[in-house]
């Protein structure tokens, strides 16, 4: 819209001009209007920096809340580890996704710094007696052989980095034993080492039923092939899951059998918004944690106020809240597997007794 001026302008130029035949008036106003757009643009380009004068003069928008709850949850996990975390460490302990910390920083030292924390200026390539120093203090504090994941809540280093250094994770006391050797400070360590190692062979003699002794039924493992659970051929899985992608593939298979509707499944915490059947006619929102073993949990650092159902395929975990409901898939799918074999047997007995002979 013109302002008024600018038309009784155009008005006044166009009296006094005669028009040339076929011409009409509107293509006069048309040429009026065009002539007046640089002047509107002036006028936003005044008014835009009019507005940056006075954001820098005070008036500012205030800052968003997401901002100060990375830079709370930052110090939290800082003072967890007793260090400054990387970024994909802030990522596992906090739930806060990598986007979400990059949409409001543009460097992960800066949101440290807003922090108050001292970042890590250089990464330094830690020495192969200086990761299995770390993990021997590991054993030693907790009294036992550590899984990747207490190591992982625990220890200074990532399990990944000790798992490339020595062949898997498997692997890492055997590399203990060797370079503990002869050296007195580590007795204590080496004799849980050994006690875990009897335990071990123990019940493999008894948990085995085959007439193959059982150093016959371990082989050496391939690095560069996929790992696969022990067979269950359910449903067209063919092998049992052996991570967490296995455990939320097989509750997508059942979810709808469980009573369970997947609203969203996100990457933070928890993993997945559903509604899930409470009886005929009524349903219920609930949050959903996958974890391979349940106790996975408490080693993430999750807090139990945010999650409802655990699903998992192995449950470990005593200790469990009570108002925390574990979904343990592995138990779950035999139950399943069973009442499908029964309704393909009530079938076939259906269709015989119908068949005349």
């Amino acid at each position: 819209m013109l302002p008024r001026s600018l038309h009784c302008a155009a008005r006044r130029s166009l009296r006094g001009r005669k028009r040339k035949p076929g011409h009409s008036g509107r293509d006069d106003r048309k040429r009026a209007e065009k002539k007046s757009r640089p002047r509107d643009r002036v006028a936003n380009k005044c008014w835009s920096a009019t507005a940056k004068g006075l954001l820098k003069q005070g008036h500012s928008r205030k800052r968003m809340s997401g901002k100060q709850k990375i830079i709370d949850a930052i110090g939290a996990v800082a003072k967890r580890l007793g260090r400054t975390p990387s970024l994909l460490e802030f990522e596992r302990r906090s739930g806060i996704s990598k986007y979400s910390v990059t949409r409001l920083f543009p460097k992960w030292n800066d949101a440290v710094r807003e922090a108050r924390i001292e970042p890590c200026r250089l990464y330094v390539r830690p020495a192969n007696n200086e990761l299995l120093r770390d993990w021997g203090e590991m054993v030693r504090r907790k009294g036992a052989l550590l899984s990747r994941n207490a190591y992982l809540a625990a220890g200074r280093y990532y399990p990944r980095t000790i798992e490339k250094r020595f062949g898997g994770w498997p692997a890492v006391p055997q590399a203990f034993r060797k370079f503990a050797e002869g050296k007195r400070e580590w007795t204590d360590v080496l004799a849980l080492l050994s006690v875990a190692k009897r335990n071990e062979r123990a019940a493999a003699r008894e948990g085995s039923r085959s007439s193959i002794p059982p150093n016959k039924l371990r082989h050496a493992e391939l690095r560069d092939r996929v790992m696969y659970g022990n067979p269950i051929d359910f449903r067209g899985l063919r092998h049992e899951p052996v991570n967490e992608q296995g455990v939320v593939f097989l509750f997508g298979m059942v979810a709808r059998e469980l009573g369970y509707m997947v609203e969203g499944m996100q990457r933070g915490f928890p993993d997945c918004e559903a509604k899930r059947r409470i009886d005929a006619e009524r349903w219920q929102r609930v949050n959903i944690e996958f974890e391979f073993e349940s106790r996975n949990f408490r080693d993430h650092g999750h807090a139990a106020s945010g999650c409802d159902v655990i699903v998992c395929w192995r449950h470990n975990w005593e200790g469990c809240p009570k108002k925390i409901e574990v979904v343990e898939l592995s138990k779950v799918i035999k139950s399943l597997a069973q009442r499908q074999s029964g309704e393909q047997v009530d079938a076939v007995r259906r269709f015989l007794t119908a068949t005349p002979r």
